[in-house]
């Protein structure tokens, strides 16, 4: 078998990991769960989360990659040869997210350009669902492709091919050297600019406000832990794939902790940002914050650019608000990608050329029904189950059966000889005992919502194509692909 490729620098690396787990949700996502989930007294739970399950899974994924040097399946079937389904599971995770989050940075960079003119117009909203997506009124009606996004997303298949073609140090960790620091200053430089709004310091308080009566509420606790597994990229194959290509010599501990931190602080930064903005959107029209916070996509391609509106220099704001998004989702979809390629390139051997133009064929042409006039509603359906189902039961059974069925310890020796610091017990009771419990609670009560009633209000038909079908279909190919046999995967 051929070389394994490696990273040329431990800040290259650190700067690929960072930015996998730094995404969009980042941005939309962790200022309105911090909003919604008692401001700044989730900061304990969230805190709390980051270290019992963030930093030891983390660490699990770094260990498990840089110790038996392969993509997520070939690790596992390295693990045990029964367990190679596992590392498929998590692989087909990343490719269903890779398909259609390309269509979502493809919008970002519509936006970008249309932010010169502020061209969403007076009623972003309007604009946003109405003349830019056209959206169908049922996931089951395409309603044929918009063009301008079909052209956004085609240049993100591009570049992201570009990228993972010219392999890991040439390709991947170069780009992350260009596309991390222009996304910290972009933020950096909005944040001098919201904070000093006039009353950004009211949407501040809404953020950071505690309510430490959240603390007693269970709820708030799981949210904490959600965010933390979403945000970070784990259990989806990303962090396995890049820690194998770590040098023999890695401080696999500390860049570990660095990761975390980093995607964390970066959360915290983006939550300053939305909601400076958001304090000043809401005296300007007479209202409370609560009544212009969101989240999601709403938040992003509706209230920001309605926010931006109402801005001083709102072009230049609008601009960079918008490439720091399409930079952020760049970045995680290189290293989604790059997860899937490097699984097939184990397999079977392919070479990277191959592999990421087939790779990059094949999911651009999956990718089209997701810059369809329904394309939202279908998104919606399966982003909701792939995390739901897909990310949280193949986060739970990886740890119970690394943490259970596996030797653990001998990932925590390993770590702990490379490294300049070590982890203890800790690390495996966090392993062993809170992030099962937590992720078990979170699948069953998913399960169990799911089950009680329609999601989104969907139709049936709907929700067992895009949802339950993608899921199900995702755990059916990963035993076909284990009983696939190849040259490629030894076992020891």
């Amino acid at each position: 078998m051929a070389q394994r490729e490696e990273w040329g620098t431990r800040v290259g690396f650190i700067l690929a990991a960072v930015g996998s787990a730094i995404g969009l949700g980042n941005i939309w996502r962790f200022p309105y769960m911090a909003y919604e989930n008692g401001g700044g007294a989730f900061l304990i739970p969230y805190f709390f989360a980051m270290l019992t399950a963030g930093i030891p899974i983390i660490i699990l994924e770094f260990g498990l990659g840089h110790k038996h040097r392969g993509s997520a399946p070939l690790t596992f079937a390295k693990v045990s040869k029964n367990w190679e389904w596992i590392g498929w599971w998590q692989t087909f995770v990343a490719f269903v997210i890779s398909v259609y989050y390309v269509a979502v940075i493809g919008w970002a960079l519509n936006y970008v350009f249309l932010a010169f003119g502020q061209g969403w117009g007076e009623n972003p909203g309007d604009f946003f669902f109405g003349s830019f997506l056209q959206l169908t009124d049922s996931p089951m009606k395409f309603g044929g492709i918009r063009w301008p996004i079909f052209a956004t997303t085609l240049a993100v298949w591009v570049i992201n091919w570009a990228v993972l073609f010219s392999g890991v140090k040439k390709g991947i960790e170069k780009a992350n050297k260009i596309f991390m620091p222009v996304l910290f200053v972009l933020i950096l430089i909005m944040i001098g600019r919201a904070v000093t709004l006039p009353n950004a310091a009211d949407g501040l308080q809404w953020l950071f406000r505690p309510d430490f009566s959240a603390i007693m509420d269970y709820k708030v606790w799981t949210a904490a832990y959600g965010q933390i597994f979403f945000t970070l990229s784990v259990a989806f194959a990303i962090m396995i794939t890049y820690s194998s290509y770590l040098p023999s010599r890695s401080d696999i501990n500390n860049n570990g902790f660095i990761t975390v931190f980093v995607n964390c602080g970066f959360s915290m930064l983006a939550g300053i940002m939305v909601f400076g903005v958001l304090g000043y959107m809401a005296a300007q029209q007479g209202v409370g914050v609560d009544e212009v916070v969101g989240s999601g996509v709403g938040l992003a391609f509706a209230t920001i650019p309605k926010a931006i509106n109402l801005l001083p220099a709102s072009t230049l704001f609008g601009v960079l608000f918008f490439l720091a998004l399409f930079c952020a989702g760049l970045s995680s979809m290189i290293s989604i990608s790059e997860a899937c390629c490097s699984a097939l390139m184990d397999k079977y051997g392919w070479s990277r050329k191959f592999t990421t133009s087939a790779y990059a064929i094949v999911g651009g042409l999956i990718s089209i029904v997701f810059v369809t006039r329904g394309g939202l509603l279908v998104l919606d359906i399966v982003d909701h189950f792939i995390n739901n189902f897909g990310i949280v039961f193949t986060g739970l059974v990886e740890v119970i059966v690394l943490a259970w069925l596996f030797k653990t310890d001998t990932i925590r020796q390993h770590v702990n000889k490379l490294s300049d610091f070590t982890i203890g017990s800790w690390w495996l009771f966090c392993l062993k005992v809170i992030t099962p419990i937590v992720l078990g609670y979170m699948a069953i009560m998913n399960l169990i919502g799911d089950i009680k009633e329609a999601y989104g209000g969907y139709p049936g038909s709907a929700l067992a194509l895009y949802g339950w079908g993608v899921v199900i279909g995702i755990v059916v190919l990963s035993f076909i692909l284990q009983a696939t046999k190849t040259a490629s995967v030894e076992t020891k």
